[in-house]
């Protein structure tokens, strides 16, 4: 058990039945508001594809560490309202929002759906990448199967901590979130997909 981050297909995002994990009122509630807003809606999501390690077309990951060190980074260095985007959405969409969108649907863990951007999410991802330096070519690209968990709990992080030392190696807790939400935002991009918590 525990939190997972994961990337949504096309049949999961547009099915109707929620008791089978659909999120068919999700994506009809997104699309209504984005219209709304005078956006075009999120119609081209890409179907999941057929799990091969280390492919990339796939995004799961575990949220096992503690996020005390990441969140006071975060208050630290980012602006209370970019805090609360970074930290408070429960889906992640491949298009650029000037603000996230809140639906008054439940998700996972709220009784709201927050939808926030992937490019906004991956630029305070990156921020917070530099000011850790974060060695971001060291760390695993490809998430489809628990790559960046296990890269951080199975001792790979810290080898590399103490080859390439700087204030990332100091708290790996702190620098597992920051590589955690850099890859999902990357991924969504990447992929043109959902990404949720589930």
């Amino acid at each position: 058990m525990g939190i997972y981050l994961v990337s949504v297909g096309a049949q999961e995002w547009l099915d109707g039945d929620e008791d089978e994990g659909g999120k068919g009122a999700l994506a009809a509630a997104l699309d209504e508001e984005l219209r709304r807003r005078g956006l075009a809606p999120y119609e081209s999501v890409p179907e999941t594809a057929a799990f091969v390690r280390g492919s990339g077309l796939s995004f799961e990951e575990k949220l096992v560490p503690s996020m005390a060190g990441f969140t006071a980074l975060c208050q630290e260095h980012l602006a209370p309202r970019e805090t609360e985007l970074l930290l408070g959405w429960s889906v992640l969409v491949p298009l650029s929002l000037d603000e996230e969108i809140r639906l008054p649907l439940s998700s996972a863990y709220d009784d709201e759906t927050v939808v926030a951007g992937a490019p906004e999410v991956l630029a305070l991802a990156q921020r917070l990448a530099a000011v850790i330096g974060l060695p971001v070519e060291a760390i695993p690209e490809a998430c489809d199967n628990l790559d960046l968990t296990m890269w951080f709990l199975e001792g790979q992080a810290k080898e590399t901590a103490e080859s390439r030392p700087g204030p990332w190696g100091e708290d790996l807790d702190t620098a597992f979130y920051v590589a955690l939400y850099l890859r999902a935002a990357q991924h969504s991009l990447r992929r043109g997909c959902p990404m949720t918590y589930c």
